[in-house]
Protein backbone atom coordinates (compact mmCIF):
# COMPACT_ATOMS: atom_id res chain seq x y z
CA UNK A 1 0.00 0.00 0.00
CA UNK A 2 1.14 3.25 -0.78
CA UNK A 3 2.43 5.06 2.43
CA UNK A 4 1.20 8.82 0.74
CA UNK A 5 -2.25 7.67 0.23
CA UNK A 6 -5.07 6.35 2.47
CA UNK A 7 -8.15 4.54 0.65
CA UNK A 8 -11.62 4.18 1.11
CA UNK A 9 -13.84 1.66 -1.01
CA UNK A 10 -17.17 1.03 -2.29
CA UNK A 11 -17.89 -1.80 -1.75
CA UNK A 12 -15.53 -1.43 1.39
CA UNK A 13 -13.21 -4.53 0.40
CA UNK A 14 -10.83 -5.64 -1.96
CA UNK A 15 -12.56 -6.60 -5.13
CA UNK A 16 -12.50 -10.39 -4.72
CA UNK A 17 -15.72 -11.69 -3.78
CA UNK A 18 -19.30 -13.40 -5.13
CA UNK A 19 -20.06 -10.63 -7.65
CA UNK A 20 -16.51 -9.32 -8.77
CA UNK A 21 -16.18 -5.41 -10.01
CA UNK A 22 -16.12 -4.76 -13.51
CA UNK A 23 -14.61 -1.75 -13.71
CA UNK A 24 -12.99 0.98 -11.15
CA UNK A 25 -13.62 4.95 -10.61
CA UNK A 26 -11.22 6.80 -8.97
CA UNK A 27 -12.42 9.85 -7.12
CA UNK A 28 -10.26 13.06 -5.45
CA UNK A 29 -11.79 15.08 -3.22
CA UNK A 30 -10.93 18.80 -2.92
CA UNK A 31 -8.82 20.85 -0.71
CA UNK A 32 -9.50 20.54 3.02
CA UNK A 33 -11.95 17.73 2.46
CA UNK A 34 -11.41 13.80 3.38
CA UNK A 35 -11.67 10.92 1.53
CA UNK A 36 -14.69 9.93 4.03
CA UNK A 37 -16.49 12.67 4.44
CA UNK A 38 -16.50 13.17 0.46
CA UNK A 39 -18.37 10.41 0.32
CA UNK A 40 -21.15 10.77 2.85
CA UNK A 41 -21.62 14.59 1.18
CA UNK A 42 -22.14 12.83 -2.41
CA UNK A 43 -25.26 11.98 -0.90
CA UNK A 44 -26.59 15.49 -0.50
CA UNK A 45 -25.72 15.97 -4.59
CA UNK A 46 -28.05 13.44 -5.76
CA UNK A 47 -29.15 12.72 -9.25
CA UNK A 48 -32.65 13.30 -10.54
CA UNK A 49 -34.09 10.51 -8.78
CA UNK A 50 -32.23 11.47 -5.50
CA UNK A 51 -29.65 9.01 -5.24
CA UNK A 52 -26.19 9.64 -5.46
CA UNK A 53 -23.68 8.74 -8.52
CA UNK A 54 -21.79 6.00 -6.60
CA UNK A 55 -25.13 4.39 -6.32
CA UNK A 56 -25.93 4.21 -10.29
CA UNK A 57 -23.45 1.79 -11.37
CA UNK A 58 -23.59 -1.02 -8.60
CA UNK A 59 -20.37 -3.15 -10.52
CA UNK A 60 -18.41 0.00 -10.53
CA UNK A 61 -15.66 -0.47 -7.40
CA UNK A 62 -15.52 3.35 -6.28
CA UNK A 63 -11.73 4.34 -5.04
CA UNK A 64 -11.38 7.12 -2.71
CA UNK A 65 -7.97 8.39 -2.14
CA UNK A 66 -6.98 11.56 0.45
CA UNK A 67 -3.18 12.62 0.74
CA UNK A 68 -1.34 10.96 3.94
CA UNK A 69 1.26 14.10 5.39
CA UNK A 70 4.63 12.03 6.56
CA UNK A 71 5.99 11.59 9.05
CA UNK A 72 3.24 10.79 11.49
CA UNK A 73 0.30 9.02 8.76
CA UNK A 74 -1.59 11.91 9.85
CA UNK A 75 -4.13 13.40 6.97
CA UNK A 76 -2.97 16.14 4.74
CA UNK A 77 -5.32 19.05 4.54
CA UNK A 78 -4.52 19.56 1.07
CA UNK A 79 -3.12 17.29 -2.17
CA UNK A 80 -0.82 20.67 -2.98
CA UNK A 81 0.20 23.96 -1.63
CA UNK A 82 -1.46 26.93 -3.02
CA UNK A 83 0.27 29.95 -3.77
CA UNK A 84 -1.51 33.61 -2.50
CA UNK A 85 -0.92 34.62 -6.52
CA UNK A 86 -2.19 32.14 -8.86
CA UNK A 87 -0.76 34.03 -11.36
CA UNK A 88 2.66 34.49 -10.02
CA UNK A 89 4.44 32.48 -12.40
CA UNK A 90 7.37 32.44 -9.64
CA UNK A 91 5.17 30.79 -7.16
CA UNK A 92 4.73 27.99 -8.96
CA UNK A 93 7.16 26.13 -7.24
CA UNK A 94 4.62 26.46 -3.81
CA UNK A 95 2.46 23.58 -5.70
CA UNK A 96 5.19 21.29 -7.50
CA UNK A 97 6.26 19.26 -4.27
CA UNK A 98 3.18 17.82 -3.62
CA UNK A 99 1.99 17.59 -6.99
CA UNK A 100 4.78 15.44 -7.73
CA UNK A 101 4.67 12.94 -4.45
CA UNK A 102 0.84 12.49 -5.34
CA UNK A 103 0.68 12.61 -8.83
CA UNK A 104 3.08 9.31 -8.54
CA UNK A 105 0.86 7.86 -5.88
CA UNK A 106 -1.83 7.80 -8.18
CA UNK A 107 -0.84 6.53 -11.21
CA UNK A 108 0.40 3.76 -9.00
CA UNK A 109 -2.86 3.44 -7.68
CA UNK A 110 -4.20 3.25 -11.45
CA UNK A 111 -1.53 0.34 -12.02
CA UNK A 112 -3.07 -1.67 -9.02
CA UNK A 113 -6.67 -0.89 -9.87
CA UNK A 114 -5.71 -2.11 -13.79
CA UNK A 115 -4.42 -5.14 -12.20
CA UNK A 116 -7.60 -6.02 -10.65
CA UNK A 117 -9.08 -6.00 -13.64
CA UNK A 118 -6.45 -7.77 -15.94
CA UNK A 119 -5.06 -4.61 -17.59
CA UNK A 120 -8.47 -2.78 -18.48
CA UNK A 121 -6.86 0.36 -17.80
CA UNK A 122 -9.79 1.34 -20.36
CA UNK A 123 -12.38 -0.10 -17.23
CA UNK A 124 -10.59 2.91 -14.89
CA UNK A 125 -12.41 6.01 -14.87
CA UNK A 126 -10.68 9.05 -13.06
CA UNK A 127 -12.61 11.86 -11.40
CA UNK A 128 -11.28 14.85 -9.23
CA UNK A 129 -13.05 18.05 -7.60
CA UNK A 130 -10.77 21.28 -7.43
CA UNK A 131 -7.26 20.69 -6.35
CA UNK A 132 -8.64 16.67 -6.69
CA UNK A 133 -8.84 17.25 -10.18
CA UNK A 134 -6.02 19.14 -11.13
CA UNK A 135 -3.76 16.12 -8.96
CA UNK A 136 -5.86 13.53 -11.08
CA UNK A 137 -5.22 15.74 -14.56
CA UNK A 138 -1.44 15.37 -13.77
CA UNK A 139 -1.58 12.24 -13.28
CA UNK A 140 -3.40 11.47 -16.43
CA UNK A 141 -1.01 13.67 -18.41
CA UNK A 142 1.91 11.38 -17.54
CA UNK A 143 0.04 8.47 -17.21
CA UNK A 144 2.58 5.23 -18.98
CA UNK A 145 1.25 2.21 -19.97
CA UNK A 146 3.97 0.42 -20.47
CA UNK A 147 2.67 -3.52 -21.11
CA UNK A 148 -1.08 -4.38 -22.63
CA UNK A 149 -2.72 -7.48 -22.25
CA UNK A 150 -4.37 -8.65 -25.21
CA UNK A 151 -8.04 -9.55 -24.93
CA UNK A 152 -9.81 -13.30 -24.28
CA UNK A 153 -10.05 -13.29 -27.95
CA UNK A 154 -6.10 -12.11 -29.44
CA UNK A 155 -7.81 -8.75 -29.55
CA UNK A 156 -5.32 -5.62 -28.10
CA UNK A 157 -6.72 -4.19 -24.96
CA UNK A 158 -6.99 0.28 -25.78
CA UNK A 159 -4.36 2.05 -24.18
CA UNK A 160 -6.60 4.71 -22.56
CA UNK A 161 -8.21 5.34 -19.51
CA UNK A 162 -12.48 4.65 -19.61
CA UNK A 163 -12.70 8.59 -18.73
CA UNK A 164 -11.53 11.75 -17.12
CA UNK A 165 -14.13 14.25 -15.33
CA UNK A 166 -13.24 17.15 -13.54
CA UNK A 167 -15.81 19.57 -11.23
CA UNK A 168 -14.66 23.00 -10.51
CA UNK A 169 -11.62 22.59 -11.50
CA UNK A 170 -8.29 25.18 -13.38
CA UNK A 171 -5.31 24.27 -15.01
CA UNK A 172 -2.18 23.86 -12.60
CA UNK A 173 0.82 25.99 -14.56
CA UNK A 174 -0.82 27.23 -17.24
CA UNK A 175 0.72 28.63 -20.71
CA UNK A 176 2.98 25.69 -20.87
CA UNK A 177 2.85 23.27 -24.43
CA UNK A 178 2.08 19.43 -23.22
CA UNK A 179 5.17 18.55 -23.14
CA UNK A 180 6.25 21.71 -20.99
CA UNK A 181 3.37 20.64 -18.13
CA UNK A 182 4.60 16.97 -17.70
CA UNK A 183 7.95 18.53 -17.00
CA UNK A 184 7.08 20.86 -14.13
CA UNK A 185 6.78 17.90 -12.22
CA UNK A 186 10.48 16.40 -12.94
CA UNK A 187 8.98 13.19 -13.19
CA UNK A 188 11.34 10.65 -13.90
CA UNK A 189 9.51 8.57 -16.55
CA UNK A 190 7.92 11.71 -17.95
CA UNK A 191 11.35 13.43 -19.57
CA UNK A 192 11.32 10.90 -22.73
CA UNK A 193 9.90 12.83 -26.22
CA UNK A 194 6.75 12.46 -26.99
CA UNK A 195 7.60 10.32 -30.10
CA UNK A 196 9.24 7.94 -27.66
CA UNK A 197 6.40 7.68 -25.47
CA UNK A 198 2.62 6.84 -25.50
CA UNK A 199 1.75 8.95 -22.79
CA UNK A 200 -0.47 10.89 -25.92
CA UNK A 201 -2.19 8.09 -26.89
CA UNK A 202 -3.50 7.49 -23.36
CA UNK A 203 -4.63 11.29 -23.11
CA UNK A 204 -5.88 12.02 -27.11
CA UNK A 205 -8.17 8.58 -26.62
CA UNK A 206 -9.43 8.93 -23.10
CA UNK A 207 -12.84 10.60 -23.40
CA UNK A 208 -12.74 14.41 -20.75
CA UNK A 209 -15.73 16.19 -19.45
CA UNK A 210 -15.58 19.17 -17.49
CA UNK A 211 -18.28 20.48 -15.12
CA UNK A 212 -18.27 24.17 -13.69
CA UNK A 213 -20.65 26.42 -12.20
CA UNK A 214 -21.29 30.14 -13.04
CA UNK A 215 -21.35 31.15 -9.49
CA UNK A 216 -17.79 29.57 -8.34
CA UNK A 217 -16.15 32.09 -6.32
CA UNK A 218 -13.21 29.99 -6.06
CA UNK A 219 -12.27 29.04 -9.28
CA UNK A 220 -14.05 31.24 -11.54
CA UNK A 221 -15.96 29.25 -14.88
CA UNK A 222 -13.18 31.37 -17.00
CA UNK A 223 -11.50 28.98 -15.39
CA UNK A 224 -12.59 25.91 -16.45
CA UNK A 225 -12.80 27.45 -20.53
CA UNK A 226 -9.15 28.13 -19.79
CA UNK A 227 -8.73 24.47 -19.10
CA UNK A 228 -10.69 23.16 -21.72
CA UNK A 229 -9.05 25.05 -24.36
CA UNK A 230 -5.55 23.91 -22.78
CA UNK A 231 -6.71 20.15 -23.10
CA UNK A 232 -7.96 20.85 -26.14
CA UNK A 233 -4.99 21.86 -27.59
CA UNK A 234 -3.08 18.93 -26.10
CA UNK A 235 -5.02 17.16 -28.91
CA UNK A 236 -7.81 15.44 -25.93
CA UNK A 237 -11.30 15.06 -26.63
CA UNK A 238 -13.13 17.61 -24.12
CA UNK A 239 -16.19 18.60 -23.33
CA UNK A 240 -17.32 21.36 -21.32
CA UNK A 241 -20.71 21.47 -19.10
CA UNK A 242 -21.73 25.05 -17.27
CA UNK A 243 -24.00 25.53 -14.50
CA UNK A 244 -25.57 28.20 -13.86
CA UNK A 245 -25.83 27.33 -9.99
CA UNK A 246 -23.59 25.02 -7.91
CA UNK A 247 -20.93 27.09 -6.05
CA UNK A 248 -17.80 25.42 -5.84
CA UNK A 249 -19.72 22.40 -5.70
CA UNK A 250 -21.58 19.70 -8.16
CA UNK A 251 -24.84 21.15 -9.81
CA UNK A 252 -27.40 18.75 -8.85
CA UNK A 253 -29.64 17.52 -10.66
CA UNK A 254 -28.47 18.33 -13.93
CA UNK A 255 -24.87 18.40 -13.11
CA UNK A 256 -24.89 14.92 -11.49
CA UNK A 257 -26.70 14.09 -14.06
CA UNK A 258 -24.63 14.87 -17.12
CA UNK A 259 -21.77 12.97 -15.31
CA UNK A 260 -23.64 9.55 -15.06
CA UNK A 261 -24.92 9.89 -18.67
CA UNK A 262 -20.97 10.28 -19.67
CA UNK A 263 -20.20 7.45 -17.70
CA UNK A 264 -22.76 5.37 -18.96
CA UNK A 265 -21.31 5.96 -22.85
CA UNK A 266 -17.49 5.56 -21.24
CA UNK A 267 -18.02 2.73 -19.13
CA UNK A 268 -20.30 1.32 -21.61
CA UNK A 269 -22.47 0.21 -18.57
CA UNK A 270 -26.20 1.12 -17.88
CA UNK A 271 -27.06 3.07 -14.74
CA UNK A 272 -29.48 0.90 -12.69
CA UNK A 273 -32.26 1.70 -10.07
CA UNK A 274 -30.25 1.18 -6.42
CA UNK A 275 -33.32 -0.20 -5.02
CA UNK A 276 -34.17 -2.86 -7.49
CA UNK A 277 -30.04 -3.58 -7.29
CA UNK A 278 -30.85 -4.45 -3.63
CA UNK A 279 -33.39 -6.88 -3.93
CA UNK A 280 -31.82 -9.28 -6.23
Amino acid sequence: MDPNLRIFTIPNAVPFHARPPTHTIIFLHGRGDSARNFVETLGFSPDAHGHSITQSFPSVRWVFPEPVARPGGERALQWFKVPDDLSDKADEDTQVEGLRKYVASIRNLIHREAFYLNGRYHRIGLMGHCQGAATALHALLSLDIKVMPDDADGTPLPRRLAAFIAFGARMPFPGRSLEGTRAVLHLDDTTATDKDSNHNEILHNTPILLEHCDDDTIHPVKDGRALRDTLVSFGADVTLHEYVRGGHWFNTPCGIEDAIAFLEQALELERKDPKTFARR
